[in-house]
């Protein structure tokens, strides 16, 4: 019976692997720009696949907001090679400094929020390149309960790992 799991287990361990590694990248380290007003603008993004076709990303803003945010996305290939669109949904929570104009003190005020993600992925093949242009408005909803559409990024990462 011992033998007939670690077979099994074995058996899953290889097919993950080898899923993992069809997206053309398993980690991407780099930086997303956006213009917009959002609590997650300009940040670090840290993309992990988790299989084939879904990966985590992790958002950290510095500056003012100082924002960290999580989102699972899901990508689907398109007929270009390296290309494919991807959605997803995630949170975040961030720290944004306002001045109380009668005391004229400085304040960090926390933000809870929701924010949705669609875009275009593309990894270069000959290169450990990949570039994505994405969509990813923001709701929050502590604080400073508000609604940002226009959250539009372009993101350069290095990959590492197949």
């Amino acid at each position: 019976m011992k033998k007939v799991l670690v077979i099994v287990l074995l058996a899953a361990a290889t097919g993950f692997i080898n899923t993992a590694q069809a997206q053309g990248y398993k980690t991407a380290l780099g930086v997303r720009l956006s213009s917009s007003n959002a609590m997650q603008n300009n940040s670090v993004s840290f993309k992990q696949f988790i299989t084939d076709k879904t990966a985590i990303e992790a958002l950290f803003t510095f500056g003012d907001p100082l924002a960290l945010g999580a989102l699972v996305e899901f990508h689907k290939p398109l007929n270009a090679a390296g290309l494919t669109y991807y959605y997803g949904a995630g949170g975040y929570i961030g720290f944004e400094k306002k001045l109380n104009t009668t005391t004229l003190k400085e304040t960090t005020d926390p933000n809870f929020g929701a924010q949705g993600i669609i875009g275009l992925d593309y990894k270069f093949s000959n290169i450990p390149l990949n570039i994505s242009l994405d969509w990813k408005p923001e709701l929050n909803l502590v604080n400073d309960i508000n609604f940002e559409p226009a959250a539009v990024g372009f993101t350069a990462r290095f990959t590492f790992g197949k």
